[in-house]
């Protein structure tokens, strides 16, 4: 924050001047991802700044690409070489790529002291951790790391990992996209979660309400390491071993931010 005055009755709040969310950068560059170079060098400042603010007993629990702002929009074209060419004749396929990697995260305004948590749901749908939809024992710090993991997952292919509508779809995809939710997991889910199983040991879907549409959507994923291996290239077991652990079911067995700057896919110096 640089500065804030009143005008007429309002509080307004002067920050640096930043560039583009990432979301945006993605949308403008016809959601091509971004190379996983780049993928990298966002992850670490990105867990640097919640490990930072987890170190403040503070809890972001609203992290998605809109929240992530790119110092500069500054951009050039670079050759994708991860489109094929259908014809000898055609020019090389290209994409916009930061001319620098530098980002800042945002939007604190949902931000919250642990032990303080008076919202039953938080995160935006498509970033939202297992243990704030079933709502079984609370969540904390680690609602922050899953977040996070669907945004490296996104930034890497381009695409939202959990376009859902509901709980019970979005349940249903992570198990396409992770593996069955853990049994006891389910026994500790509490309220409107517990219809979404059947007998505390299964997910019932689909069920009889299921459309097509979402029964199409959720087979549509591919599994954790499909997903990876299609779009990391020659870092992808890197980043298929940080993924899994940053998309552990179990809250209180989730990596944290401080563990996940020391991972083998993060040791890489930043760019200047």
């Amino acid at each position: 924050m640089k500065r804030w005055f009143d005008y007429q009755n309002h509080v307004c709040i002067v920050f640096e001047k930043l560039g583009s969310s990432l979301f945006d950068f993605l949308k403008e560059n016809d959601f091509q991802p971004f190379s996983v170079d780049q993928v990298r060098c966002f992850g670490r400042q990105l867990l640097e700044s919640v490990a930072y603010i987890h170190s403040l007993n503070l809890i972001h629990t609203d992290l998605k690409p809109e929240n992530i702002l790119l110092v500069s929009s500054d951009y050039k074209e670079v050759v994708d070489y991860r489109v094929h060419k259908h014809a000898s004749n055609q020019p090389n396929p290209t994409r916009r790529a930061p001319r620098s990697s530098r980002i800042k995260l945002i939007d604190f305004g949902g931000t919250t002291y642990d032990g303080e948590c008076s919202f039953l749901v938080v995160s935006t749908r498509h970033y939202r951790a297992p243990e704030v939809i079933l709502a079984g024992s609370g969540w904390s710090y680690p609602c922050d790391i899953w977040s996070i993991a669907c945004i490296l997952l996104e930034l890497c292919s381009g695409k939202v990992l959990f376009q859902t509508r509901d709980d019970l779809e979005h349940l249903a995809m992570m198990e396409r996209v992770i593996g069955p939710i853990p049994s006891y997991m389910i026994r500790k889910s509490k309220g409107q979660a517990l219809k979404y199983f059947i007998q505390e040991r299964k997910l019932n879907w689909p069920d009889r309400y299921t459309s097509r549409d979402s029964i199409r959507a959720v087979l549509r994923i591919r599994g954790l390491r499909d997903l990876v291996m299609n779009h990391a290239d020659k870092s992808s077991r890197s980043l298929l071993d940080l993924l899994q652990q940053m998309f552990c079911y179990d809250p209180s067995k989730r990596i944290t931010a401080k563990e996940a700057l020391q991972h083998p896919f993060l040791q890489v110096p930043l760019e200047e």
